[in-house]
């Protein structure tokens, strides 16, 4: 089959994230990379390809949902705010033990729709189905980062063969446009040896690794402590609480050598003296989840520590399992309802900061740094157009303004949601 032409799309105003935005500007796709990203006086003197006029439109990389559980996509509105993080975990834990493998296929794909329409491109998703792959990937434009799900406090199973058996469905699966890495789940929930030996072998692999970790107080209290409601319900559950007393747990996660630059540790609500400084100096990222800390009512989300300290901060979903729903209105996983919400929160911040956390700091937690979440010469066309007719210095104030789905959106080249052009 005959390679397509090059695709010159124009709009009012290019966002590429790394340079200024540009008024008139216009993005060269071929195949499924950019070729070219300038003034649109310019490209169309050095470019050929069939040009699309966007027209009154901002054209931007697409956003990068760094954490997300697309499994849990269904679950929305099940679970009131709950009164302690045990107890929510103990609700999760009884529902998803009454669903079936089409109940997590369907809320996988549901999920995956939502973000298409609402402008994510690529996604960390944590997968507690493996069985679910690579099917689903099949099923999205996306582009995913499936991390294969371990805990293995009440297994019977060492986590050596936990691990191996994660490894081997990795290495079976296709690596295209939708690739995987490990998730050893909490420290809380995940046995040391086995948090070691996901470091080990995902530094060896060359693979992403993502963990919750410092997501409740009654956690930090655990491992700071050795006390508290956690502490006392999985030493019920007959954990072995030798690694609990005297640390935080970013510090419990440096004592099993899975701090690396390849780790993306989610939530970090709780910080002890340190921790931050820690955090950037093994050049871990750092996933914040505006809405699902919302919904936890955790204490203020530490991002003036983190930022200080030179942490990569980027900006996830989480699930719709933990994000409050309204009486008669909808919920969905929307990454610009993530970005309203720390903006809301963090009125200092400038709006191109945000903007970066969801794009560029993303992709660079999840390995695609000058690939995805920028519009650069070589990277992958993955782009979205929100409608605009504003200023050009009103660009990024902008990107957090938009609701509903995007105007157009196009994967790995390939239209994802197509422009309605009048």
């Amino acid at each position: 089959m005959a390679e397509r032409p090059p695709l010159v799309l124009r709009a009012r105003v290019v966002l590429p994230i790394r340079r200024p935005p540009i008024e008139n500007g216009a993005v060269v796709v071929f195949g499924n990379r950019i070729v070219a990203v300038g003034r649109w006086r310019s490209i169309r003197t050095q470019h050929s390809g069939a040009v699309l006029d966007l027209g009154e439109s901002l054209l931007m990389p697409g956003l990068v949902n760094a954490h997300c559980h697309l499994d849990y996509t269904d679950m929305a509105g099940l679970f009131p705010p709950p009164r302690s993080f045990c107890d929510w975990i103990k609700l999760i834990t009884t529902e998803k033990s009454q669903w079936s493998y089409s109940d997590f296929a369907q809320s996988w794909i549901a999920g995956a729709q939502m973000l298409v329409r609402t402008g994510s491109t690529t996604v960390g998703d944590i997968e507690a189905v493996p069985q679910l792959l690579p099917d689903v990937w099949s099923a999205t434009p996306l582009r995913v980062i499936s991390f294969l799900e371990m805990t293995g406090i009440r297994s019977r199973r060492s986590p050596d063969a936990i691990l191996a058996d994660t490894v081997e469905k990795i290495e079976s699966l296709p690596r295209g446009r939708c690739i995987a890495g490990l998730s050893p789940h909490a420290p809380y929930s995940t046995l040391p040896r086995l948090m070691k030996r996901c470091g080990t072998v995902a530094r060896r692999r060359g693979w992403r690794v993502a963990t919750h970790v410092a997501e409740s107080a009654v956690e930090f209290e655990m491992f700071k402590s050795a006390r508290g409601e956690m502490f006392e319900w999985l030493q019920r559950s007959k954990r072995d609480m030798s690694d609990c007393g005297g640390v935080s747990p970013v510090q419990h996660l440096a004592r099993t050598g899975l701090l690396g630059p390849n780790l993306l540790a989610t939530h970090v609500n709780y910080l002890a003296e340190g921790d931050a400084q820690l955090l950037a100096r093994k050049q871990v990222s750092v996933v914040h989840c505006p809405r699902s800390h919302d919904y936890f009512r955790h204490e203020l989300f530490p991002r003036h520590s983190l930022a200080k300290a030179g942490v990569n901060l980027c900006l996830g979903t989480d699930s719709l399992a933990t994000v409050l729903k309204q009486p008669r209105r909808n919920v969905e996983l929307n990454m610009f309802d993530e970005m309203r919400s720390i903006a809301a929160r963090n009125s200092g911040v400038a709006p191109e900061c945000i903007v970066g956390m969801a794009t560029i700091n993303g992709a660079h937690a999840l390995g695609f740094r000058g690939k995805v979440g920028e519009l650069a010469k070589n990277g992958f066309a993955d782009l979205i157009a929100l409608p605009f007719s504003g200023r050009t210095s009103e660009s990024y104030a902008a990107v957090l303004q938009h609701t509903g789905d995007v105007a157009a959106s196009i994967i790995d080249g390939e239209w994802a949601v197509s422009p309605q052009i009048n």
